[in-house]
């Protein structure tokens, strides 16, 4: 028994029902490889040189990840269907019950750029990410943040877990602040996207001068930056959930420093709420 690809699959389930409202299963057998194979295939252009001639030619890794995506984003937008409709016949509360369907009540205000593919996007950030490691919080951290749930949610050792889940209303979560910074920091230091990239659509100059051209591919890692002592100073690599506190209320620092969730538009801001 692989007890790694048990607690892989149990997390990939989790991440389906609660994001999407959807059983995926793949504990009884359904094949996530797909995604897994494709984020391998994308990493290993880091170190293949040849990648560009490869998918010109459509041969050995391309094509193989090539197909991955046709075969991922069919899925992806045979899922936004299947919401659209069961948002439509079941008579959701709108925007209620899970993130895809609040994704799909904002696009209907702003459906020129919440498109389909936009959609498709967001749905795959989450899949893609699904791993966020929240194991790194230090036992003081973990009675603070245990003290500031049972204030918050005025819950106590009788409570079952249906009556504990009814006091988490919208409310206590916003006042559970230094819950917030302790995901948000363990987010800084073990960030679920350690190596990302960028395509430039256009020419443009970046601050220090250097100047790049439409079509050029730039990477980053946010791994690295959290841990940079000239953005969080020179204990960037302790874990200190209180230097996102101001008088004990969190605050939230620039997304070009913490870039966890990136910088964007209003809809970002919705992703970010509901993957903390």
């Amino acid at each position: 028994m692989d007890l790694q690809d048990l607690l892989m699959k149990s997390t990939f389930d989790s991440i389906f029902k609660v994001g999407f409202g959807f059983e995926l299963d793949t504990l009884s057998g359904s094949d996530e490889s797909t995604f897994d194979d494709s984020n391998v295939m994308v990493y290993w252009r880091y170190v293949d040189p040849l990648w560009k001639i490869k998918r010109s030619l459509n041969i050995g890794s391309e094509a193989a990840l090539k197909q991955n995506i046709r075969v991922i984003d069919n899925f992806i937008y045979d899922l936004i269907r299947r919401k659209r409709e069961q948002m439509e016949e079941r008579q959701l509360e709108r925007g209620k019950e899970d993130i895809l369907s609040r994704f799909l009540v904002e696009s209907e205000k702003d459906p020129e750029n919440m498109t389909d593919q936009y959609l498709r996007d967001i749905t795959l950030s989450f899949i893609i990410g699904h791993i966020c490691k929240y194991s790194h919080l230090h036992p003081l951290v973990q009675e603070k943040v245990t003290r500031e749930v049972i204030e918050a949610t005025e819950a106590d050792e009788n409570l079952s877990a249906d009556e504990f889940v009814l006091k988490l209303t919208e409310a206590a979560l916003d006042s559970m602040h230094y819950l917030h910074a302790a995901v948000t920091e363990t987010l800084r230091l073990y960030p679920a996207v350690p190596v990302d990239g960028k395509i430039s659509e256009e020419d443009d100059t970046l601050p220090d001068g250097f100047k790049i051209k439409k079509g050029d591919g730039i990477n980053y890692i946010p791994y690295a930056m959290g841990r940079m002592t000239y953005i969080w100073g020179e204990d960037a690599e302790d874990f200190r959930p209180e230097r996102w506190l101001d008088s004990g209320v969190f605050r939230a620092k620039s997304p070009f420093n913490f870039t966890a969730f990136q910088p964007g538009r209003a809809p970002d801001m919705l992703r970010e709420r509901f993957c903390l």
